[in-house]
């Protein structure tokens, strides 16, 4: 399968388009628009049937295929004064954003080119729901949480159900699969009407050859109305011949800072756009001593911040961090030596100007579904390649990772670190997730 990301402003269109057809019982009001500058959208709100961008509180963010919009600080909305934001601020804050570069908590840069503008919805927190499907292995995989937001990753084992619906299982077992699944904490009265849009969105999932479809938060109203309020979503493009009359004319963009990437940046966002899994690099400082491999994007955020508060508080400074990025969503072994082989490759090509040993840490969170045994098998061939270059620069190597499968996984890298006589330490999910960064940049 290769998957194609597409805007959030064509995955809400696909929504409107078609929402007749899956969604019986519930009302979607498509008010969207995507522009590239201040004075398209002061044009646009001159067009018929845009009334709303004159008349409403707005709210505006890039559309470019990153996330974590919010903690960039790149969403324009008030949400105790909505009606700050009219459609004079949005077109401001647009203009002003668009002037410059911009760097994400990633390390990605570049000029943000795209905008998503939309009314404001108020509602509560009660209100905001979490919903995705993607493909894992041969089955389709649905999760719901009854917490939606930034924070649905945090604790997302505790937070979400996860729904496993093989390829050839019956409409009415995919049914029931999902009802006796529903998160708990629903409220009585929404818990029908939760489990009826759930149904129709993974039917929706499918029947449109997503390859990945995520609604964070969705937002149950009154009347039966629902507000999409922030919307991922791929397409397997391998059936794209078949689609076209229902995908429409949908454009791939570039990912946000590919322009400037180097090209093991770009080997890697390649190998992301032809995965079910997500894998991202981005290089910071090419001859930095700190190397990271994480798992999960939550993760790698906290992991760059750890590092660089670490890093000057035992005499170094932040330019030690060498590299951002995460593999994640179940990688295949092959995927994750790939991954693991760039990084590698990388380490060892410039030895640190200060003689100190090259410092790689494994880390990441527990894993939801990605199998940490079978990871590890790729990253443990890439170290076997790598084993006498990472020796000639005295790397030591810190894992911390817990999932399903860890013990072995941890069992099979420590085996092979000491059979090809490399340093490592290893610690499973009762260390905390960045202990292992304290203990590298200490000693």
């Amino acid at each position: 399968m290769a998957q194609r990301a597409i805007r959030e402003y064509d995955g809400k269109a696909l929504f409107s388009k078609h929402w007749e057809d899956y969604f019986s019982g519930f009302h979607y009001s498509f008010k969207s628009v995507l522009v590239k500058s201040k004075d398209e959208l002061n044009a646009k709100a001159k067009e018929h049937g845009f009334e709303w961008l004159r008349n409403e509180p707005l709210v505006a963010k890039p559309d470019m295929l990153f996330g974590k919009r919010g903690k960039n600080n790149l969403v324009l909305f008030k949400k105790d004064k909505p009606g700050d934001v009219d459609l004079a601020t949005a077109a401001d804050w647009i203009g002003q954003k668009g002037s410059h570069t911009t760097t994400l908590l990633s390390g990605q840069h570049g000029v943000l080119t795209h905008f998503i503008v939309e009314p404001f919805t108020p509602h509560s927190q009660e209100q905001e729901y979490y919903i995705s499907a993607t493909t894992v292995g041969e089955d389709d995989v649905l999760y719901m949480s009854v917490e939606g937001g930034m924070e649905v990753e945090e604790g997302w084992e505790e937070k979400v159900n996860e729904v496993t619906i093989p390829i050839n299982m019956s409409d009415i077992d995919i049914n029931h699969a999902i009802r006796s699944n529903i998160p708990s904490g629903i409220p009585a009265d929404k818990k029908e009407e939760f489990i009826s849009f759930a149904e129709q969105f993974f039917r929706f999932y499918r029947d449109m050859n997503f390859a990945y479809l995520e609604i964070n938060p969705i937002v149950f109203l009154d009347n039966n109305e629902l507000a999409i309020l922030d919307l991922v979503a791929r397409l397997d493009d391998t059936a794209g011949f078949m689609m076209s009359e229902k995908w429409g004319d949908i454009e791939y963009p570039t990912a946000f800072g590919m322009e400037d990437q180097s090209p093991e940046e770009r080997a890697i966002s390649e190998a992301d756009a032809k995965s079910g899994a997500s894998l991202k690099l981005t290089i910071l400082n090419p001859t930095g001593r700190i190397w990271t491999m994480v798992a999960g994007g939550g993760a790698s955020v906290v992991y760059a911040d750890t590092i660089a508060d670490f890093a000057e508080a035992n005499g170094g400074s932040v330019g030690d961090l060498a590299n951002y990025g995460e593999y994640s969503g179940g990688p295949t072994t092959g995927e994750t030596k790939f991954y693991a082989e760039t990084v590698l490759d990388l380490m060892t090509r410039h030895k640190d100007s200060k003689g100190r040993d090259k410092i790689l840490i494994i880390g990441g969170a527990i894993a939801n579904f990605t199998d940490v045994a079978k990871t590890f098998t790729g990253i443990i061939q890439a170290i076997e390649v790598y084993a006498e270059k990472m020796k000639e620069h005295n790397t030591k190597i810190y894992v911390r990772r817990g999932g399903p499968n860890f013990e072995k996984g941890l069992k099979d890298i420590k085996e092979a670190a000491d059979r090809l006589g490399l340093y490592i330490e290893v610690y499973g999910p009762e260390t905390h997730v960045t202990d292992i960064v304290r203990m590298a940049l200490e000693k």
